[in-house]
Protein backbone atom coordinates (compact mmCIF):
# COMPACT_ATOMS: atom_id res chain seq x y z
CA UNK A 1 0.00 0.00 0.00
CA UNK A 2 1.01 3.66 -0.31
CA UNK A 3 2.33 5.28 2.85
CA UNK A 4 4.20 8.44 3.78
CA UNK A 5 6.98 7.16 5.99
CA UNK A 6 10.11 8.18 7.82
CA UNK A 7 12.53 5.73 6.15
CA UNK A 8 15.47 6.37 8.46
CA UNK A 9 16.56 8.79 11.19
CA UNK A 10 17.09 12.29 9.82
CA UNK A 11 15.17 14.94 7.88
CA UNK A 12 12.76 13.95 5.12
CA UNK A 13 9.94 11.55 4.31
CA UNK A 14 9.19 9.15 1.46
CA UNK A 15 5.97 8.09 -0.24
CA UNK A 16 6.70 4.39 -0.35
CA UNK A 17 5.08 1.01 -0.95
CA UNK A 18 4.81 -0.77 2.42
CA UNK A 19 3.07 -3.98 3.56
CA UNK A 20 -0.61 -3.64 4.42
CA UNK A 21 -1.35 -3.87 8.16
CA UNK A 22 -3.85 -6.33 9.58
CA UNK A 23 -5.81 -5.93 12.82
CA UNK A 24 -5.17 -7.90 15.96
CA UNK A 25 -8.03 -9.48 17.87
CA UNK A 26 -9.09 -6.18 19.45
CA UNK A 27 -8.24 -3.85 16.56
CA UNK A 28 -9.86 -2.41 13.47
CA UNK A 29 -8.32 -1.63 10.11
CA UNK A 30 -9.43 1.61 8.46
CA UNK A 31 -9.26 2.56 4.79
CA UNK A 32 -8.03 6.13 5.09
CA UNK A 33 -9.92 8.68 2.96
CA UNK A 34 -8.63 11.98 4.39
CA UNK A 35 -5.80 12.96 6.71
CA UNK A 36 -5.02 16.26 8.39
CA UNK A 37 -1.51 17.68 8.47
CA UNK A 38 -0.44 18.71 11.98
CA UNK A 39 2.51 20.64 13.38
CA UNK A 40 3.70 17.36 14.86
CA UNK A 41 4.09 16.00 11.33
CA UNK A 42 6.23 19.01 10.41
CA UNK A 43 8.49 18.25 13.37
CA UNK A 44 8.79 14.63 12.25
CA UNK A 45 9.60 15.72 8.71
CA UNK A 46 12.30 18.11 9.91
CA UNK A 47 13.64 15.64 12.51
CA UNK A 48 14.32 18.09 15.32
CA UNK A 49 15.45 16.99 18.79
CA UNK A 50 11.88 16.26 19.88
CA UNK A 51 11.24 14.03 16.85
CA UNK A 52 14.51 12.15 17.29
CA UNK A 53 13.59 11.40 20.92
CA UNK A 54 9.93 10.50 20.20
CA UNK A 55 10.20 8.06 17.27
CA UNK A 56 11.20 4.62 18.59
CA UNK A 57 12.16 3.07 15.26
CA UNK A 58 12.34 3.57 11.54
CA UNK A 59 10.95 2.98 9.01
CA UNK A 60 7.67 4.32 10.41
CA UNK A 61 4.49 5.65 8.85
CA UNK A 62 3.51 9.05 10.27
CA UNK A 63 0.16 10.91 10.55
CA UNK A 64 -2.49 10.87 13.28
CA UNK A 65 -5.42 13.03 12.11
CA UNK A 66 -7.68 11.03 9.80
CA UNK A 67 -11.08 9.87 8.65
CA UNK A 68 -11.92 6.66 6.83
CA UNK A 69 -14.02 3.51 6.50
CA UNK A 70 -13.52 0.36 8.55
CA UNK A 71 -12.76 -2.54 6.22
CA UNK A 72 -11.59 -5.26 8.64
CA UNK A 73 -12.17 -5.96 12.36
CA UNK A 74 -10.51 -8.29 14.86
CA UNK A 75 -12.36 -11.35 16.10
CA UNK A 76 -13.10 -9.85 19.53
CA UNK A 77 -14.50 -6.56 18.17
CA UNK A 78 -18.23 -5.95 18.60
CA UNK A 79 -18.45 -2.16 18.98
CA UNK A 80 -17.32 -1.29 15.45
CA UNK A 81 -18.44 -2.87 12.19
CA UNK A 82 -17.08 -3.14 8.69
CA UNK A 83 -18.41 -0.15 6.76
CA UNK A 84 -18.48 2.22 9.72
CA UNK A 85 -17.13 5.69 8.99
CA UNK A 86 -14.72 6.73 11.71
CA UNK A 87 -12.14 9.15 13.00
CA UNK A 88 -9.42 7.95 15.32
CA UNK A 89 -8.38 8.99 18.82
CA UNK A 90 -4.62 9.10 18.36
CA UNK A 91 -3.65 8.44 21.99
CA UNK A 92 -3.50 4.74 22.80
CA UNK A 93 -3.52 4.21 26.55
CA UNK A 94 -2.52 1.32 28.80
CA UNK A 95 -5.78 0.89 30.73
CA UNK A 96 -3.97 -0.14 33.92
CA UNK A 97 -2.20 2.95 35.33
CA UNK A 98 -3.83 4.93 38.14
CA UNK A 99 -5.30 7.55 35.80
CA UNK A 100 -6.69 5.00 33.36
CA UNK A 101 -8.31 3.02 36.18
CA UNK A 102 -9.83 6.24 37.53
CA UNK A 103 -11.37 7.10 34.14
CA UNK A 104 -8.81 9.80 33.34
CA UNK A 105 -7.41 8.10 30.27
CA UNK A 106 -6.17 11.33 28.69
CA UNK A 107 -3.67 11.47 31.58
CA UNK A 108 -2.29 7.95 31.03
CA UNK A 109 1.43 7.92 31.83
CA UNK A 110 2.03 5.18 29.23
CA UNK A 111 0.34 6.87 26.25
CA UNK A 112 1.46 5.76 22.79
CA UNK A 113 0.85 8.18 19.94
CA UNK A 114 -0.43 6.98 16.55
CA UNK A 115 1.94 8.20 13.86
CA UNK A 116 4.59 9.13 16.41
CA UNK A 117 5.35 6.07 18.53
CA UNK A 118 3.74 3.56 16.13
CA UNK A 119 2.66 3.46 12.49
CA UNK A 120 0.15 6.13 11.59
CA UNK A 121 -2.50 7.25 9.14
CA UNK A 122 -0.66 8.85 6.20
CA UNK A 123 -1.34 5.64 4.31
CA UNK A 124 -4.02 3.70 2.49
CA UNK A 125 -4.74 1.78 5.71
CA UNK A 126 -4.16 2.26 9.43
CA UNK A 127 -4.78 -0.12 12.34
CA UNK A 128 -5.90 1.13 15.76
CA UNK A 129 -7.61 -0.46 18.78
CA UNK A 130 -11.36 -0.67 18.27
CA UNK A 131 -11.88 1.49 21.35
CA UNK A 132 -9.99 4.32 19.64
CA UNK A 133 -12.34 4.42 16.66
CA UNK A 134 -15.00 7.15 16.85
CA UNK A 135 -17.99 6.14 14.71
CA UNK A 136 -19.68 8.96 12.76
CA UNK A 137 -23.06 9.30 11.11
CA UNK A 138 -22.78 8.38 7.43
CA UNK A 139 -23.54 11.92 6.27
CA UNK A 140 -20.48 13.58 7.82
CA UNK A 141 -18.21 15.38 5.38
CA UNK A 142 -14.91 13.46 5.09
CA UNK A 143 -12.85 16.64 5.42
CA UNK A 144 -14.64 17.53 8.65
CA UNK A 145 -14.13 13.99 9.94
CA UNK A 146 -10.40 14.36 9.32
CA UNK A 147 -10.09 17.33 11.70
CA UNK A 148 -11.82 15.79 14.72
CA UNK A 149 -8.46 15.32 16.46
CA UNK A 150 -7.46 19.02 16.38
CA UNK A 151 -11.08 20.07 16.88
CA UNK A 152 -11.01 17.99 20.04
CA UNK A 153 -7.97 19.92 21.22
CA UNK A 154 -9.85 23.18 20.63
CA UNK A 155 -12.98 21.95 22.41
CA UNK A 156 -10.99 20.59 25.36
CA UNK A 157 -9.14 23.89 25.71
CA UNK A 158 -12.08 26.24 25.14
CA UNK A 159 -14.47 24.40 27.46
CA UNK A 160 -12.01 24.06 30.34
CA UNK A 161 -13.69 27.12 31.87
CA UNK A 162 -17.21 28.58 31.49
CA UNK A 163 -17.28 31.05 28.57
CA UNK A 164 -20.88 32.20 28.38
CA UNK A 165 -20.98 35.97 28.81
CA UNK A 166 -17.20 36.17 29.34
CA UNK A 167 -14.54 38.21 27.58
CA UNK A 168 -12.14 35.77 25.93
CA UNK A 169 -8.70 36.24 24.41
CA UNK A 170 -7.11 33.61 22.17
CA UNK A 171 -3.37 33.87 21.52
CA UNK A 172 -2.49 32.12 18.26
CA UNK A 173 -4.70 31.90 15.16
CA UNK A 174 -3.48 28.58 13.88
CA UNK A 175 -6.21 26.07 12.97
CA UNK A 176 -6.83 25.07 16.59
CA UNK A 177 -6.98 28.70 17.73
CA UNK A 178 -9.47 29.49 14.97
CA UNK A 179 -11.57 26.47 15.94
CA UNK A 180 -11.48 27.67 19.56
CA UNK A 181 -12.87 31.03 18.44
CA UNK A 182 -15.75 29.20 16.77
CA UNK A 183 -16.42 27.19 19.93
CA UNK A 184 -16.30 30.32 22.12
CA UNK A 185 -18.82 32.02 19.82
CA UNK A 186 -21.03 28.93 19.81
CA UNK A 187 -21.24 28.76 23.61
CA UNK A 188 -21.95 32.48 24.07
CA UNK A 189 -18.77 34.40 24.90
CA UNK A 190 -19.33 38.18 24.98
CA UNK A 191 -16.13 39.46 23.35
CA UNK A 192 -13.56 37.29 21.53
CA UNK A 193 -10.18 38.80 20.70
CA UNK A 194 -7.59 36.78 18.76
CA UNK A 195 -3.91 37.62 18.43
CA UNK A 196 -1.38 36.41 15.88
CA UNK A 197 1.38 37.70 13.59
CA UNK A 198 -0.34 36.53 10.39
CA UNK A 199 -3.13 38.63 8.89
CA UNK A 200 -4.14 35.62 6.79
CA UNK A 201 -4.79 33.51 9.86
CA UNK A 202 -6.43 36.38 11.70
CA UNK A 203 -8.94 36.70 8.87
CA UNK A 204 -9.77 33.01 9.30
CA UNK A 205 -10.45 33.71 12.98
CA UNK A 206 -12.77 36.55 12.02
CA UNK A 207 -14.70 34.23 9.74
CA UNK A 208 -15.03 31.73 12.59
CA UNK A 209 -16.53 34.27 14.99
CA UNK A 210 -13.83 36.49 16.49
CA UNK A 211 -14.90 40.05 17.30
CA UNK A 212 -11.47 41.67 17.21
CA UNK A 213 -8.22 40.77 15.49
CA UNK A 214 -4.89 41.83 16.98
CA UNK A 215 -1.73 41.63 14.91
CA UNK A 216 0.83 41.43 17.70
CA UNK A 217 3.49 43.00 15.48
CA UNK A 218 1.64 46.33 15.45
CA UNK A 219 -0.80 46.26 18.38
CA UNK A 220 -1.47 44.68 21.78
CA UNK A 221 -4.33 43.59 24.01
CA UNK A 222 -4.48 46.95 25.78
CA UNK A 223 -5.54 48.58 22.52
CA UNK A 224 -7.96 45.70 21.94
CA UNK A 225 -9.61 46.33 25.31
CA UNK A 226 -10.04 50.00 24.54
CA UNK A 227 -11.56 49.22 21.14
CA UNK A 228 -14.00 46.77 22.72
CA UNK A 229 -14.92 49.25 25.47
CA UNK A 230 -13.64 46.95 28.21
CA UNK A 231 -12.78 48.57 31.56
CA UNK A 232 -11.42 45.39 33.14
CA UNK A 233 -9.23 42.59 31.81
CA UNK A 234 -10.18 39.48 29.89
CA UNK A 235 -11.88 36.77 31.92
CA UNK A 236 -10.54 33.73 30.09
CA UNK A 237 -7.39 33.24 28.03
CA UNK A 238 -6.86 30.39 25.57
CA UNK A 239 -3.13 30.10 24.81
CA UNK A 240 -2.58 28.41 21.43
CA UNK A 241 0.68 29.98 20.23
CA UNK A 242 3.51 28.69 22.41
CA UNK A 243 4.99 32.19 22.06
CA UNK A 244 6.36 33.78 25.27
CA UNK A 245 5.47 37.39 24.24
CA UNK A 246 1.86 36.31 23.65
CA UNK A 247 1.66 34.74 27.10
CA UNK A 248 3.12 37.87 28.71
CA UNK A 249 0.62 40.11 26.89
CA UNK A 250 -2.23 37.84 27.96
CA UNK A 251 -1.17 37.95 31.63
CA UNK A 252 -0.84 41.74 31.48
CA UNK A 253 -4.45 42.07 30.31
CA UNK A 254 -6.19 39.34 32.27
CA UNK A 255 -8.74 40.28 34.90
CA UNK A 256 -8.00 39.48 38.55
CA UNK A 257 -9.23 35.94 39.11
CA UNK A 258 -8.86 35.24 35.39
CA UNK A 259 -8.27 31.77 34.01
CA UNK A 260 -5.92 30.52 31.31
CA UNK A 261 -6.03 27.20 29.44
CA UNK A 262 -2.67 26.53 27.78
CA UNK A 263 -2.38 24.27 24.74
CA UNK A 264 0.44 25.91 22.74
CA UNK A 265 3.81 24.18 23.16
CA UNK A 266 6.82 26.51 23.41
CA UNK A 267 10.07 25.69 21.70
CA UNK A 268 12.09 26.46 24.84
CA UNK A 269 11.43 27.25 28.51
CA UNK A 270 10.60 30.90 29.24
CA UNK A 271 10.07 33.14 32.29
CA UNK A 272 6.59 33.91 33.65
CA UNK A 273 5.63 36.76 35.97
CA UNK A 274 4.62 34.48 38.82
CA UNK A 275 4.13 37.45 41.14
CA UNK A 276 1.29 38.59 38.90
CA UNK A 277 -0.14 35.07 38.70
CA UNK A 278 -0.16 34.84 42.50
CA UNK A 279 -1.36 38.32 43.45
CA UNK A 280 -4.02 38.38 40.72
CA UNK A 281 -5.12 34.86 41.66
CA UNK A 282 -4.84 33.61 38.08
CA UNK A 283 -5.68 29.96 37.40
CA UNK A 284 -3.51 28.23 34.77
CA UNK A 285 -4.45 24.83 33.34
CA UNK A 286 -2.31 22.79 30.96
CA UNK A 287 -4.11 21.00 28.12
CA UNK A 288 -2.90 17.96 26.20
CA UNK A 289 -5.06 16.30 23.56
CA UNK A 290 -8.67 15.44 24.26
CA UNK A 291 -10.50 14.11 27.31
CA UNK A 292 -11.22 10.50 26.45
CA UNK A 293 -14.00 10.39 25.54
CA UNK A 294 -16.01 13.26 26.97
CA UNK A 295 -14.54 15.68 24.43
CA UNK A 296 -15.55 13.44 21.53
CA UNK A 297 -19.15 13.28 22.74
CA UNK A 298 -19.24 17.04 23.25
CA UNK A 299 -17.89 18.03 19.85
CA UNK A 300 -20.04 15.49 18.01
CA UNK A 301 -23.15 16.75 19.79
CA UNK A 302 -22.37 20.42 19.11
CA UNK A 303 -21.69 19.80 15.43
CA UNK A 304 -24.83 17.68 15.00
CA UNK A 305 -27.06 20.49 16.29
CA UNK A 306 -25.43 23.57 14.75
CA UNK A 307 -25.03 24.06 10.99
CA UNK A 308 -23.33 27.40 11.75
CA UNK A 309 -20.68 25.69 13.87
CA UNK A 310 -20.09 23.03 11.19
CA UNK A 311 -19.58 25.80 8.65
CA UNK A 312 -17.21 27.69 10.95
CA UNK A 313 -15.08 24.62 11.64
CA UNK A 314 -15.03 23.62 7.96
CA UNK A 315 -13.86 27.12 7.03
CA UNK A 316 -10.57 26.38 8.80
CA UNK A 317 -9.68 23.96 5.98
CA UNK A 318 -8.00 26.08 3.33
CA UNK A 319 -5.93 23.62 1.27
CA UNK A 320 -6.42 20.09 -0.04
CA UNK A 321 -3.80 17.97 -1.81
CA UNK A 322 -3.76 14.43 -3.22
CA UNK A 323 -1.35 12.08 -1.48
CA UNK A 324 1.07 12.23 -4.39
CA UNK A 325 1.50 15.98 -3.77
CA UNK A 326 2.45 15.55 -0.11
CA UNK A 327 5.54 17.76 -0.50
CA UNK A 328 3.35 20.67 -1.58
CA UNK A 329 1.06 19.98 1.37
CA UNK A 330 3.96 20.11 3.83
CA UNK A 331 5.38 23.26 2.25
CA UNK A 332 2.00 24.98 2.50
CA UNK A 333 1.54 23.99 6.14
CA UNK A 334 5.08 25.11 7.01
CA UNK A 335 4.49 28.53 5.42
CA UNK A 336 2.12 29.53 8.23
CA UNK A 337 -0.04 31.40 5.69
CA UNK A 338 -2.84 28.87 5.65
CA UNK A 339 -5.45 27.17 7.76
CA UNK A 340 -5.80 23.41 7.96
CA UNK A 341 -4.18 21.34 5.20
CA UNK A 342 -5.89 18.08 4.20
CA UNK A 343 -4.29 15.19 2.29
CA UNK A 344 -6.68 13.10 0.17
CA UNK A 345 -5.90 9.36 0.34
CA UNK A 346 -9.02 8.20 -1.51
Amino acid sequence: MRALAKPRPGPGLELADVPEPHPGDDDVRIRVLRAGLCGTDLHLHGWDDWAAAAVPRTPQVIGHEFYGVVDEVGRNVTSVRVGDRVSGEGHIVCGTCRNCRAGRRHLCINTIGVGVNRDGAFADHVVIPAGNAWVHHDDIDPDLGAVFDPLGNAVHTALSFPLAGEDVVITGAGPIGVMAAAIARHVGARHIAVTDLSDTRLELAKGAGADLLVNAATSNLGEAMRELGMKEGFDVGLEMSGAPPAVADMLDHLNHGGRIAMLGLPKDPYPVDWGKVITHMVTIKGIYGREMYDTWYTMSSMLSTSPALREAISSVITHRFPAEQWEDAFATAASGECGKVIIDWS
